[in-house]
């Protein structure tokens, strides 16, 4: 009797042990569940869909909306990736799905942290990177997604089947799934913060631009990654388009529909399988980014170059934090036994790609200029690796968000927060041939995402302490500013880009941040810079078209042998 009792009653405890690691939410679409992280303070959804990504011929044009069903759907799926090279899990065109981390608690009317991931557009998942401790605080709601990436996300022809933008365009349908479905786990939609780093932080700032998202956010994270540069918009289209399919045996280019027609019916194993050939170009430009799109009748998020956006003060108003390492050019090492000769034998293929000039010469005289600026009489060697980083990193990521920054400031009073972050801790290596060390891409906002603390030193972990603190006061507050007294007061910049906080060994308020290295880039993009062209429309004729699917259909066959 007693055993039957004694085994009612577990059977009972653990179903109720059981309900309690589900949680359970109806949102528009139909119910959803996700499960208790293994090690608590919250519960986890995996894979939402947010909206459906058109596929086939369409495969380029603009989300579609998400599915819905009656059963609970169980959020439990981690594998979902968008067409990417490199990966060890399947990926799948519909991929437009979304991550929820909800902490355990009653509470509701939570701050919600949006994450965009980064990988130079071309890479990367909503997984990459968590928050999980941040939410354990119990203080806001983490999400994270994928977007359409690569040739998939941000082939960009100015044509009906290929308008461009399609990967900023899944992040406009995610944070209106946001604003529709927030509340429900527990969120305010009227509280949402965007954060990002390296081509993440170029999307943002795009979206802090775009009329598509008013209202959408009220704060937002720029660490590493801005839209004014050749990192973050692609300047020539059509071009990098053109490039891209010689690459993949595909000749007959100049004719635009058959351009067209080409990477509308190519598979995906084709267009991701040499996508590493067209990154970390020398002149700095992302070959598959946001574009300018030409308007055809469609929705466009980007209707001009971010620069003029700004100037005329033509967006919404948002708090933001921004900042970048001291060393960004660090990821630049792989290439350096190769460049240092290509640089010293002709600089001015290494000058950005938004820079114009009216013909070589003048183009030769500017880049004879920065190379003796940051090298002196010296080549570019072994002996002059710390200025070979000092370089990419200005014209990688920190003089275009200066420039942003300087913009916004001007046109619209923005308050923003500089940071250079240079904290390394004491058992990181020096980079070659040099005593330097620094810290590189996204290396603060590494300190802020989950990681593995074990073996890491107590001065490391304190910088943890300090990163979270900031973030989470500027997602609560739209200020970073410490409650620990001592640290300083961090003010917004000015349009001279001051102060910053200098977040290192020693945490301070300083002036001039890069000194005459911006002052340098500012004198030579007054006169040189040129915005991202905008696609120009069709220029083949029709009638091509059946001989260009003979010409696709050899390419394709080429490209998958050599694949």
């Amino acid at each position: 009797m007693w055993k039957c009792v004694l085994l009612v009653f577990c059977s009972i405890l653990i179903l109720v042990q059981g309900q309690d690691d589900w949680l359970q939410v109806n949102i528009t679409q139909g119910p959803v569940r996700g499960r208790k992280d293994p090690n608590g303070g919250l519960y986890v959804f995996y894979n939402i869909p947010y909206a459906t990504a058109p596929t086939g011929r369409d495969r380029f044009k603009a989300p579609l909306p998400p599915p819905v069903w009656m059963s609970p759907l169980d959020a439990v799926n981690r594998n979902i990736r968008c067409p990417q090279p490199n990966v060890l899990e399947h990926t799948q065109e519909d991929c437009l799905v979304v991550n929820l981390f909800v902490p355990d608690t009653t509470d509701t009317n939570l701050p919600v942290l949006v994450f965009v991931h980064g990988g130079a557009f071309q890479n990367g998942h909503g997984l990459s990177d968590q928050y999980r401790e941040l939410v354990r605080t119990n203080r806001l709601i983490a999400v994270s997604f994928n977007y359409r990436i690569g040739v998939h996300g941000f082939l960009c022809l100015g044509t009906e089947g290929a308008p461009g933008n399609a990967g900023i365009k899944d992040q406009v349908a995610l944070l209106h799934w946001v604003n529709t479905n927030i509340a429900k786990f527990g969120g305010n939609p009227q509280d949402v913060t965007l954060a990002a780093c390296s081509a993440g932080s170029g999307a943002v700032d795009v979206l802090t631009l775009s009329s598509a998202t008013t209202g959408l956010f009220q704060k937002a994270i720029l660490e590493s990654g801005s839209s004014t540069g050749a990192v973050g918009v692609i300047i020539d289209p059509i071009q990098n388009a053109k490039n891209y399919a010689k690459v993949l045996n595909f000749d007959n280019v100049d004719d635009l529909d058959s351009l067209e027609e080409f990477y509308r019916n190519a598979p995906f194993q084709l267009l991701t399988s040499r996508v590493d050939e067209i990154v970390d170009n020398k002149d700095t430009a992302v070959r598959f980014a946001p574009c300018v799109e030409r308007d055809i009748g469609q929705e466009r998020v980007i209707t001009d170059a971010p620069m003029n956006v700004i100037k005329r003060g033509n967006y919404t108003k948002v708090p933001l934090l921004y900042g970048f390492t001291n060393m960004e050019g660090a990821m630049r090492l792989p290439y350096f036994d190769d460049w240092k000769v290509q640089m010293n034998e002709k600089f001015s293929d290494f000058l950005p790609a938004e820079l114009h000039f009216d013909n070589d010469e003048e183009k030769e005289q500017v880049a004879q200029r920065v190379k003796q600026f940051y090298f002196g009489d010296s080549d570019v060697s072994e002996d002059t690796i710390e200025q070979f980083l000092l370089y990419f990193t200005d014209v990688l990521f920190a003089y275009p968000m200066l420039k942003s920054l300087s913009a916004r400031v001007e046109a619209l009073g923005d308050t923003i927060y500089l940071f250079e972050y240079s904290f390394v801790d004491e058992d990181t290596p020096s980079f070659p041939h040099t005593n330097v060390r620094g810290a590189q891409h996204c290396f603060q906002s590494r300190a802020v995402r989950d990681q593995d603390l074990t073996g890491r030193t107590d001065a490391y972990r304190r910088m943890v302490q300090i990163a979270r603190e900031y973030t989470l006061n500027f997602i609560l507050t739209g200020s970073p500013t410490s409650t620990d007294a001592r640290f300083p007061l961090w003010r917004p910049a000015n349009a001279q880009r001051s102060p910053h906080m200098s977040i290192g060994p020693v945490i301070e308020l300083k002036d001039d941040i890069l000194g005459d290295r911006a002052a340098l880039w500012d004198s030579i993009y007054e006169e040189h810079y040129r915005g991202p062209l905008v696609p120009d429309g069709y220029t083949g004729a029709a009638s091509s078209i059946m001989i260009s699917k003979i010409i696709i259909f050899m390419a394709v066959t080429v490209g998958m042998l050599n694949w």
